[in-house]
């Protein structure tokens, strides 16, 4: 399909999902919330013009993607993990992390589209590395925030409906309780930045990260987005989720590091004009691995869905660079194929 035929769909998509609205969070105002929207400790705008240049210069400006590539699917071991630490790459943002005999899931994607549509919005380029019948009982599932590449509904529902002695925990930021239980979920926490809840012998966190959140036009910035610390027996985890990059990498380092791993986003960052307040590229992707203090980091966020103007390995390459230019080895900052499971034995443990 030609670019012109993706933008009037997209476009047209666009239109349609003017209509389509998330709850809204209603609670006391704060710092970060005026009663009706939450913002950003560093604001961020961006105006029907910018959309439609951006727009524009997805004829012009966006690098080809291939139509398919071949993954071979991988099994995981049913078998809980007590010690030590796996991460296993499912696809985009989404991972199993299994540590401290929890089996935790990351803003899971399945859907054939990142979008509120099957027929139109960007379209997956690879089958996910796991199957989602193959994965084990999932104990928690951990949701950045509302954006339809990170909350996608067919993939919950279809995880809440598998059967297991108990449903999965949801954790998620302030506001999205409502549209998490519409499609089944039994077992919610809603949470702001810096609140806590523990499961089993983990500590989540929800911690600040820089970004948006909405699934219309009217919803936008009516929820909270954020990252996720988890405190673990086995050294503590940084998910970023999806962020722009800020000095909340240097907090959450100072406040919650070292960090044995971090999954930090590489991809959708083109152009910076644009993405630079919601999304990493490769070079902030290391300047906050350090800042975090992260004996490991893995990339995320990136080879999946086509979001952004940049080519399909472009962040592979930019990381090479990035890492050359702060002098990292290149076990420090890993990137993963669909499928595979990396075992890191037992860390430094959680603060």
């Amino acid at each position: 399909m030609n670019r012109i035929m993706l933008l009037v769909l997209s476009l047209l998509a666009s239109l349609i999902a003017g209509c389509i609205a998330a709850p809204a969070y209603e609670g006391e105002a704060s710092a970060r919330f005026d009663g009706k929207y939450f913002k950003n400790t560093v604001p961020m705008s961006k105006s029907v013009g910018d959309l439609l240049r951006l727009a524009w210069g997805t004829l012009t400006q966006a690098e080809d993607w291939p139509d398919w590539i071949d993954v071979e699917q991988r099994q995981v071991p049913e078998e809980r993990v007590w010690s030590g630490l796996s991460v296993t790459y499912v696809n985009h943002s989404t991972f199993l992390i299994q540590v401290d005999g929890l089996n935790i899931l990351t803003d899971p994607i399945y859907s054939q589209r990142a979008s509120p549509f099957q027929w139109a919005g960007p379209k997956r380029v690879h089958v996910p590395g796991i199957a989602l019948e193959d994965l084990p009982p999932i104990d928690v599932i951990l949701i950045s925030h509302n954006h339809y590449d990170h909350l996608d509904e067919a993939s919950l529902r279809a995880l809440l409906g598998r059967s297991s002695a108990a449903a999965p925990m949801l954790l998620s930021g302030l506001g999205n309780k409502q549209l998490l239980a519409s499609f089944g979920a039994s077992r919610v926490r809603e949470l702001d930045w810096e609140q806590s809840v523990e499961l089993g012998d983990v500590d989540f966190v929800f911690t600040e990260g820089r970004h948006r959140s909405g699934r219309g036009l009217s919803d936008q910035m009516k929820t909270l987005w954020g990252s996720f610390v988890l405190k673990t027996s086995e050294g503590n985890i940084y998910f970023a989720g999806d962020t722009g990059y800020g000095d909340h990498f240097a907090e959450a380092g100072d406040r919650h590091g070292p960090f044995a791993l971090s999954l930090l986003p590489i991809g959708a960052y083109a152009p910076r004009w644009f993405m630079k307040d919601v999304h990493l590229n490769p070079v902030e992707a290391v300047k906050a691995h350090q800042e975090l203090d992260s004996e490991l980091s893995i990339g995320i966020h990136f080879g999946t869905f086509q979001l952004t103007y940049e080519a399909i390995d472009q962040p592979l390459i930019d990381l090479s660079s990035a890492k050359d230019a702060y002098e990292l080895l290149d076990k420090e900052f890993v990137v993963m194929t669909p499928g595979e499971t990396l075992g890191i034995a037992s860390g430094p443990k959680a603060m």
